[in-house]
């Protein structure tokens, strides 16, 4: 079994029919195997939520929070879709993916490093739309994909 890590960009393309990235994301879910499973954490799942109801985010698509998490939900029906909790591990992978940023102001990396940590732990690609993102994970020996 592969397992996918998507960061929020892809969650919110594959959520979101208006996403300038859905057609993309959606052909490259379409072209898993039978066996992969994509991954939410805790941190993947309220950034969906936060930004499924933010107007600045979604425009006239905004929804409500009872109906982001609707979209959640169904998320979670699907079978190849699972919520997996952050390993206690991730703490000390996290603090290692962040040490070339320690005398940068990095805000940006921050997430992006937690993200990487979870995807490390337990030992799934990350899925990004973000160029930056993916050559960080390849930098720290990482397997990362770019859905195209």
């Amino acid at each position: 079994m592969t397992l996918f890590f998507p960061d929020l960009n892809v969650w919110l393309a594959l959520s979101d029919i208006g996403h300038e990235h859905c057609g993309e994301a959606w052909n490259w879910m379409s072209s898993l195997p039978g066996d992969a499973r994509l991954l939410f954490s805790r941190y993947t799942q309220i950034g969906l939520l936060r930004l499924l109801v933010t107007p600045a985010v979604m425009g006239n698509a905004t929804l409500s929070l009872g109906k982001a998490w609707s979209v959640y939900d169904r998320w979670l029906e699907d079978p190849r879709v699972e919520f997996y909790p952050e390993p206690r591990e991730a703490d000390l992978t996290f603090r290692r993916f962040t040490a070339p940023f320690k005398t940068q102001k990095a805000s940006k990396a921050v997430g992006d490093c937690w993200l990487l940590a979870c995807a490390s732990e337990i030992d799934a690609r990350l899925v990004t739309f973000d160029r930056a993102l993916y050559e960080l994970a390849r930098k720290q020996n990482q397997p990362a994909v770019l859905p195209s």
